[in-house]
């Protein structure tokens, strides 16, 4: 399985009500450019999952139109704060689609991702907004996945 992680793009300063930040001009262009991207290169996902914050669900809602207007599904387990374990155990009940893209947070996909890969300190690996990060997951195990690629939005 090919885990797609999309760090939500560019958000409005956070004000107090972090659940409810909506993405700013940048961020809209950001979520553009990934949905571009994703087409231009082939790298179509089975299902595409979204954390249910305002800004991860724009960011996801603009990848989808670009997708095809692709199925989006909203998934609690995405929100600020998830860990690598119950990312990994939400995924194992997926395991019958060869590829998901997830959007969601920093620094729950750096962790997650850095568990994944096997790295011994999650804080050598940042996910930077509307980043690309692709894990080939072989086992939904601890370092049992291989990254693939990151690829940050200005490159797109």
């Amino acid at each position: 399985m090919v885990i797609y992680f999309l760090r939500h793009a560019e958000a409005e300063p956070d004000s107090g009500a972090d659940f409810d930040r909506r993405l700013t001009p940048k961020g809209l262009e950001q979520a553009e450019k990934a949905g571009r991207f994703l087409v231009r290169y082939g790298l179509i996902p089975e299902m595409l999952l979204t954390s249910p914050v305002v800004r991860a669900r724009q960011t996801a809602k603009i990848v989808a139109q670009k997708l095809a207007n692709a199925p989006i599904e909203e998934c609690a387990w995405l929100a600020c704060g998830m860990s690598p374990e119950s990312c990994l155990s939400q995924l194992r009940n997926l395991e019958s689609a060869a590829s998901i893209l997830l959007v969601g947070h920093e620094p729950d996909f750096g962790n997650a991702i850095a568990a994944m890969i096997g790295l011994p300190d999650a804080g050598a690996l940042k996910v930077r907004k509307a980043s690309l990060t692709a894990v080939d997951l072989c086992d939904f195990r601890t370092g049992a996945g291989q990254l693939q690629f990151v690829v940050p939005v200005r490159l797109m």
